[in-house]
């Protein structure tokens, strides 16, 4: 961490937690071995490795090791998941229901399959973030091809009940896609009770490292099929071509592990921090929670300041370190489009800013940063 800095944008990356730094390292040195060598021990020794990483990845989502294949993380894993998924079907139909909420990372692929002459329903959102279930429900068609739903939303922190449309889709044959890389770690997440088909996610935001991620593929009731987008070899189920990167599969695993332990302590001490960040800012006029109930991740708060547009706020806390947004398109000088889908106006969704603790949060240090923030505020408004 950088000296006297505050970190509140774990929702954009965590620090990786030194259990999985520690696990990763011999496999960097001694351990270096190639995973497909299958003639020796060096090989047999990064296979194992990878075996042990899988199994652990499949406890935490509650799904069979089998079931489980490394990529670069939730990104990739979209990319084969949806595409994958759509050249596979496309007998069956061209078209996929999605919502305007989710992370660029699908909404950009669909936009793909969209000019390519498929049919791309954008289920709307209220203020709090949900579809309409009669909508959900009514969406889909005997030639819908695919559902994909963000489980908990990275800007707002909504949580959707992910289970209640999958059981609507499943009525008419279609496959569930998750995107779980907010979830993860922070709520509890079982693909089997969510009733979902496949779900990516990624290491750098589990105390993980970067360039590593995972995409669950269900092998029975139903069996999805995926053709591959990739190629160049038979590696992970033929689906991610390539030398296997086992200090990363291994991170991600021994991740995977920690994240598995201790979840309702991990979950009150995010909520602990969350709470007594927004309490102490909630004490500034002109202040407002884009979400105030309890169906939301722990760690995520998202604000609107009156007044005070993000870009002008971040100058007058270089100690802190915060976003207005996704950090995936945090560069882009258009507002937040889950802020506007859930129905703020363009002044409003720029005075918005995303606070997201982590576990290494204290909570002095979430008093803190309240308290700089409205210092600037008030500062800032004077001089407006």
């Amino acid at each position: 961490m950088l000296n006297n800095h505050i970190y509140l944008d774990y929702n954009a990356t965590t620090p990786m937690h030194s259990e999985v730094i520690e696990a990763m390292l011999p496999y960097f040195t001694q351990h270096f071995g190639n995973a497909a060598s299958k003639t020796h021990a060096h090989g047999w020794l990064a296979a194992e490795a990878i075996d042990i990483a899988r199994e652990r990845v499949a406890k935490l989502i509650g799904s069979e090791k089998d079931e489980i294949i490394f990529t670069s993380g939730a990104t990739e894993s979209l990319n084969i998941a949806i595409q994958g998924l759509a050249k596979a079907y496309e007998s069956k139909g061209k078209h996929i229901v999605t919502l305007t909420t989710e992370h660029k990372a699908v909404l950009d692929i669909c936009g793909y399959w969209e000019k390519n002459g498929w049919e791309i329903t954008y289920l709307p959102v209220d203020s709090d973030g949900y579809p309409d279930e009669l909508v959900v429900r009514n969406s889909f068609r005997e030639d819908t091809v695919a559902f994909i739903g963000m489980l908990a939303n990275n800007e707002s922190g909504r949580i959707l009940p992910l289970q209640k449309y999958a059981q609507f889709a499943k009525e008419k044959g279609v496959i569930v896609i998750c995107d779980a890389t907010q979830a993860i770690g922070k709520i509890p997440v079982d693909v089997n009770l969510l009733n979902v088909d496949l779900l990516a996610l990624s290491g750098h935001k589990i105390y993980g490292p970067k360039g590593i991620g995972a995409l669950f593929i269900r092998r029975k009731n139903p069996r999805v099929k995926l053709v591959p987008i990739v190629f160049g070899g038979g590696h992970e189920r033929g689906l991610r071509p390539g030398t296997p990167a086992t200090p990363l599969i291994v991170g991600l695993g021994k991740a995977s592990e920690i994240m598995s332990n201790n979840l309702i302590e991990r979950h009150s001490q995010l909520a602990k921090s969350r709470d007594l960040f927004e309490s102490e800012l909630l004490k500034l006029e002109g202040v407002c929670l884009l979400i105030r109930d309890e169906n939301r991740l722990p760690n995520t708060s998202n604000i609107c300041i009156e007044g005070i547009r993000a870009d002008k706020l971040f100058p007058q806390v270089p100690l802190l370190s915060f976003s207005s947004g996704s950090a995936c398109s945090s560069a882009l000088p258009e507002p937040s489009h889950v802020l506007l889908a859930m129905g703020l106006n363009e002044d409003d969704a720029y005075t918005s800013i995303r606070i997201s603790t982590g576990i290494y949060t204290s909570t002095k240090e979430a008093i803190a940063a309240a308290s700089s923030i409205s210092e600037a505020v008030r500062k800032l408004r004077q001089v407006l």
